[in-house]
């Protein structure tokens, strides 16, 4: 089990990234609330991560903190959800908003990510409601900030990252309207995941 991954961050393609470490390049998926606290590429990153082996080939899950790892690995436990669900929820929530919604039983703030309808969302606070809320009471970043040098073609990775997400293309592009021209792609997709939360 790989279980943390230190390296070199070589490329950024929401959710996913490319860490180099000792000269093998690992593909990793991350939660936005992780992808906003990288550091520029060409850095070091050090990530918690999950590895997930399945009949289609090995997949590594990286995160930006233990509580975020946690949180992850108890979200997949539940039934019909699988790690893209699982990491489309820490994209919409952070590991504290969640177990406050856990521990409030609000449907409502689960039922605005893409993927998670009301079914689903009573599923989950059921399942995880003596669990989450009791192990995450708290949420350390653990990751430098992110860096300045942004790519020219931020819109473009803004729009993947919210599809990848589960929002069709025409929610995106209308959630990134009102977004600034010099939007970093971190602060533009939290910009427009809050746009379309409230939706």
């Amino acid at each position: 089990m790989i279980g943390r991954l230190t390296g070199t961050l070589l490329e950024k393609n929401p959710p996913q990234i490319l860490i180099d470490a000792g000269g093998v390049g690992y593909e990793v998926d991350v939660p936005m609330s992780t992808f906003y606290h990288l550091p520029a590429t060409g850095q070091a990153v050090s990530l918690h991560t999950h590895l997930a082996v399945r009949e289609d080939g090995h997949f590594l899950y990286g995160f930006g903190s233990h509580e975020e790892r946690t949180a992850f690995r108890q979200l997949i436990k539940v039934s019909g959800i699988g790690a893209r669900t699982a990491l489309a929820v820490l994209s919409g929530l952070s590991v504290t908003d969640l177990a406050q919604a856990i521990a409030l039983q609000e449907t409502g703030r689960l039922v605005k990510i893409p993927g998670i309808g009301k079914k689903t969302a009573e599923r989950l606070l059921l399942e995880l409601k003596d669990k989450l809320g009791k192990a995450l009471p708290t949420v350390s970043a653990n990751l430098a900030t992110s860096g300045a040098n942004t790519p020219p073609d931020a819109r473009s990775d803004i729009l993947n990252a919210l599809m990848a997400l589960g929002y069709n293309e025409k929610e995106a592009l209308g959630a990134m309207k009102g977004l600034a021209d010099d939007a970093t792609v971190s602060d533009g997709i939290r910009a427009a995941l809050k746009l379309l939360a409230k939706a």
